[in-house]
């Protein structure tokens, strides 16, 4: 059955691109953090390890959420390791970090997702896309409040 939702085929074949660029460096992130929940140690290990959980945690309903609006919106979801490094931009580790360094780290990863997010809103806000836009807008506020949070452990 055709979607006929106001948006056309082609239009939202691009705010899906986009989207599945989001998902990508949203799960990349998901990922790495619970990476550094499983590996942190040292004299902040409590701490970091309570919030990369709550941080995980999180992102595990966003990434749903993405891809149930490329879903929407009528195209294939990606799902796979290898898609997923193909779209994202987020850099794996080589070695497990340091304490410092997982925050360092997270903090760069959360400010990649705000960024993808809003190339991907101004995309789906040119369509009037305002479920798009509201979902984004909310990734964009998480994110920049996490990198937030994150960098003022540095200082």
């Amino acid at each position: 059955m055709n979607i006929d939702i106001g948006i056309e085929k082609s239009t939202r074949d691009a705010i899906a691109k986009e989207l599945s660029k989001v998902l990508a460096d949203s799960y990349s992130l998901y990922l790495k953090t619970h990476n550094y929940h499983w590996n942190v140690t040292g004299p902040m290990f409590q701490t970091l390890h309570l919030m990369f959980e709550e941080q995980y945690t999180e992102m595990a309903g966003a990434v749903d959420e993405l891809a149930e609006r490329i879903r929407q919106l009528g195209f294939p979801a990606p799902g796979t390791f290898k898609q997923f490094n193909a779209l994202s931009v987020i850099e794996e580790d080589d070695e497990i970090p340091n304490a410092t360094g997982m925050i360092a780290n997270l903090c760069e990863a959360n400010e990649v997702v705000a960024r993808t997010s809003r190339a991907a809103f101004s995309i789906a806000e040119k369509a009037n896309d305002q479920p798009t836009c509201d979902l984004l807008t909310q990734r964009m506020q998480v994110h920049e409040k996490t990198a937030w949070m994150l960098r003022s452990m540095l200082e």
